[in-house]
């Protein structure tokens, strides 16, 4: 599943590239890419209620599908039922750095 998304920052992505085997989600950046793992991206979701249970293991989570929020953020649905994330531009960008998983 690929999303081209319309630039409204300069964190906006270029492209967001759902894999579901490898469970990674690629964003595509002007700059660079970064490659997210679904379980990262589960275990830190912006909701409020996912940040008091950080010490849940969500590695065998995987994204079912993204949804565009506006011009400025993504939602995603993950296989465990979580769905109440919504990821900013500028949040996606911030795991990015965070992750060490970006390539130049």
């Amino acid at each position: 599943m690929t999303a081209t998304v319309s630039p409204d920052s300069e964190f906006c992505p270029q492209k967001i590239i759902l894999h579901k085997i490898s469970k990674t989600l690629e964003i595509v950046y002007a700059d660079r890419t970064d490659i997210l793992p679904a379980a990262l991206l589960r275990a830190f979701s912006p909701d409020a209620a996912t940040r008091r249970a950080l010490s849940s293991d969500y590695s065998g989570t995987g994204i079912l599908s993204v949804e565009p929020c506006g011009n400025y953020a993504i939602r995603l649905l993950f296989s465990d039922g979580h769905r109440s994330g919504i990821y900013s531009w500028e949040t996606l960008r911030e795991r990015g750095n965070d992750s060490d998983t970006g390539t130049e």
